[in-house]
């Protein structure tokens, strides 16, 4: 038969390039989120990446829930096409991709040419070749989406044994959406804002959890924020972002933080970093509440001299030859009988440590 071909129907692209540029900017801000917050323990990035992708899916099956109501309300049309070429383009499976370029010839429309890509069985292969004629499918609103129908009805399989169709003018429609370079880059440049958003946006989370490894005391804060633990054995209080144990009554309050109540649990050590404060405690408890009044081992970590500490870790920090210290630890422990304090330091040069007694007078300076 002779097909009277017309203007092949087109698809447009924008929509889909806009698409993938705002898929591309989910995925960025989800992956990124969630790989920050995991490495420095913030459950608001953690919870961010993992409910960015969940919202956004759920707001684009809403959005194209009409479309696709209104597509699957479509009827296909089926039709005649001859193929004008085939290459298959990869796989190992029994089902091979192919590549078909077909001349489509309706009955009761144009005909026009469709480049499609379908999975064909490695035994069937042999029967598509070129200048044969197939039935295919087609939603007549969208007929890049044309398929070949492998088992068509015994009328259309009669039809397409005897019929001959002409060959219509290109270009040819393609199945898969338009864009090509140009779509794979608007889709990396979504995922690279989109990772630039999180990194803008949370940037004192990912950034400022950290400070506190360069040993430079932090700028005293108004406010504080820290995290309380207490075990039988240990307390440890973990101070927020930008703070200090070095700021002015911090390391007070966090050492009060842990001994509250009318016990006043004693301690064995106490360890100071420069966020972090760690207690372990008199496993006798408190000497109230010691058997038979007997005295508990420990000292009253409240009886540490705070206003002493800045003092002995600048001074650790200026005077034992460590180069540019990078790290503090201030141990306190009264094994002796005598309380202690022990600062040591490391920089560039190597380590240094200061010791003082429960007053903070210095007794002596050591370097490596």
């Amino acid at each position: 038969m002779t097909i009277a071909t017309g203007a092949p129907p087109t698809h447009k692209g924008p929509a889909g390039l806009a698409l993938g540029f705002l898929t591309g900017g989910v995925i960025g801000a989800s992956l990124t989120a969630f790989i920050g917050g995991c490495a420095v323990g913030r459950a608001p990035l953690i919870v961010t990446g993992l409910v960015l992708p969940a919202v956004y899916g759920a707001v684009f099956f809403l959005a194209t829930l009409p479309r696709r109501i209104r597509e699957a309300a479509v009827v296909p049309r089926t039709a005649l096409a001859v193929i004008e070429s085939l290459e298959a383009v990869g796989g190992e499976t029994s089902d091979v991709p192919v590549r078909f370029d077909l001349s489509v010839a309706p009955d009761d429309a144009p005909a026009f040419r469709v480049e499609i890509q379908q999975g064909v069985n490695l035994v069937e292969l042999p029967d598509y070749r070129p200048r044969g004629v197939v039935v295919v499918e087609y939603p007549p609103d969208r007929p890049w989406k044309t398929r070949i129908v492998k088992r068509p009805t015994p009328r259309w399989e009669e039809r397409a044994a005897v019929a001959q169709v002409d060959s219509a003018p290109g270009p040819a429609m393609k199945s898969e959406s338009p864009g090509g370079c140009f779509s794979a880059l608007l889709t990396l440049l979504g995922l690279l804002l989109g990772a630039a958003a999180v990194l803008l946006l949370f940037r004192a989370d990912l950034f400022d959890s950290h400070e506190g490894d360069s040993g430079a005391p932090e700028p005293s804060v108004s406010s504080s924020s820290f995290t309380t633990t207490v075990t039988s054995a240990t307390g440890t209080v973990t101070l927020g972002p930008g703070q200090s144990m070095l700021d002015e009554g911090e390391l007070r309050k966090a050492v009060e933080s842990l001994t509250q109540g009318p016990d006043r649990r004693r301690a064995l050590t106490v360890v100071v970093r420069d966020r972090l404060l760690t207690v372990v405690f008199s496993p006798s408890g408190s000497p109230s509440g010691s058997p038979s009044g007997v005295q508990s081992t420990g000292f009253n970590p409240r009886s540490l001299p705070y206003d002493r500490v800045p003092g002995l870790v600048e001074e650790a920090r200026t005077t034992l030859g460590v180069g540019s210290p990078r790290s503090w630890q201030l141990t306190v422990d009264g094994v002796s009988g005598s309380l202690t304090l022990r600062v040591v330091v490391a920089g560039d040069g190597g380590t240094g440590t200061l010791e003082a007694d429960g007053q903070g007078k210095v007794l002596r300076r050591s370097g490596s």
